[in-house]
């Protein structure tokens, strides 16, 4: 699947396209309903299969208290898109500039003249342009004037549940990670790349690898016990804090993963991490010996949950 990063690096070999506009955050079983109607398109007429999405997402531009907490960051919305089998997937910086374009020459330079959309699928609620002024009924009359077609997108339901992003948070949050999967179409997984941090925890006896989560808000906080997936695709049990680490005074969200029985270097490695039970929420501890004693616990408690899962 090809990225493009930007209007300005749309090329002409990039005109003639099915295309569908959104967030697509999770891309859960309703989007990938979406993508099937857009790949079926777009092999219909012989042109790509093409998503567009924003960066950073509209409400967190505009909102950033009230926005609500990622599902996926651009890197795993990507990679769970490339395997929907989709062509390309445009990636449009939204800030104050892209905000302020007219409705109309959205239409006009970018679907028409730039992307050459031949099918348009876009949710009846969209709204685009300065002052929002662009919506689903301007698509469908600019659609008719300008040569494209322009369809709606349904809410998915699976047994009587609308499948939605929203409805994916409340799952995790609630420690539902079995309905979170149902929904999703796939286990819920956190990914990104091991880097370097404080160390703290060697010290005690608990290396952890630290994972920069790369999003304004995590739908999950606290203590999880864990599946770990390697870059070779060797799947190991552990214990991991998704939060800001009040003990040590950290400052941005990150998760930090004990994996059990590896001795290896994590450095720089691709990690997922699948949350399967929540064990407790996050806290300051006043002593960084007590923090190693619940630490000690919440092993003990992962192993356990772990195991349990593993003989159901």
């Amino acid at each position: 699947m090809q990225l493009i990063r930007g209007i300005h690096n749309i090329r002409p070999k990039h005109r003639g396209c099915v295309l569908t506009i959104g967030n697509f955050d999770g891309v859960h079983l309703g989007h990938q309903a979406v993508l099937a109607q857009v790949k079926a398109q777009a092999a219909a007429r012989g042109v790509a299969a093409t998503v567009m999405t924003f960066e950073p997402q509209p409400q967190e531009l505009f909102q950033p208290a009230r926005a609500p907490a990622r599902l996926t960051n651009l890197r795993e919305k990507h990679l769970a898109l490339r395997a929907q089998g989709i062509d390309r997937h445009l990636v449009i910086e939204f800030n104050q500039k892209f905000a302020n374009l007219p409705a109309r020459e959205f239409i006009e330079r970018v679907l028409v003249e730039q992307l050459g959309v031949e099918f348009l699928v876009v949710g009846d609620d969209f709204r685009f342009g300065h002052g929002r002024e662009g919506d689903f009924a301007m698509l469908v009359r600019a659609g008719k004037e300008l040569g494209f077609a322009v369809v709606d997108t349904h809410s998915y339901r699976q047994q009587q549940q609308r499948v939605s992003s929203t409805a994916i948070r409340e799952a995790l949050q609630q420690g539902d990670f079995a309905l979170a999967e149902t929904m999703l179409g796939r286990p819920y997984a956190l990914q990104g790349r091991v880097v370097h941090g404080a160390k703290k925890g060697r010290t005690i006896g608990f290396p952890t690898a630290n994972i920069q989560l790369k999003r304004l808000h995590s739908p999950l906080q606290g203590v999880f016990a864990v599946q770990v997936v390697r870059n070779d695709g060797k799947m190991h049990a552990g214990v991991a804090n998704i939060g800001r680490k009040p003990t040590v005074h950290g400052e941005q969200v990150q998760l930090e993963v004990h994996v059990f029985d590896y001795a290896g270097d994590l450095y720089g490695q691709q990690l997922k991490v699948i949350p399967t039970h929540f064990i407790r929420a996050e806290r300051k501890f006043s002593a960084f010996a007590e923090l190693k004693l619940q630490i000690e616990q919440d092993a003990i408690t992962a192993k356990t949950l772990l195991v349990s899962r593993s003989v159901e």
